[in-house]
């Protein structure tokens, strides 16, 4: 990385992207050898995946569905995960 991080669009990186570069800010800031400014610019990039991993872990869950069983105990078709 840069002396000064970019806080660019994260919008576009796959959840494991994501969360590969918040582990890798969060060692950074971890160890204490970063400026000031450079820590306040990598704190907000790491806010910023942060939202993004929580957003995509929520559209995961929506979309899980769980599979309705007939009598029998064959598939009858799906409803969603919480819809007990």
């Amino acid at each position: 990385m840069s002396d000064q991080v970019e806080i660019n669009d994260v919008s576009t990186y796959s959840f494991e992207k994501a969360v590969a570069e918040l582990e890798s800010i969060v060692a950074r800031l971890e160890r204490g050898d970063v400026a000031l400014d450079e820590s306040i610019a990598i704190y907000e990039r790491g806010e910023a995946l942060k939202k993004h991993c929580e957003k995509l872990l929520s559209a995961a869950e929506n979309r899980i569905e769980k599979i309705r069983l007939d009598r029998a105990g064959k598939p009858q078709g799906v409803e969603p995960l919480d819809g007990e």
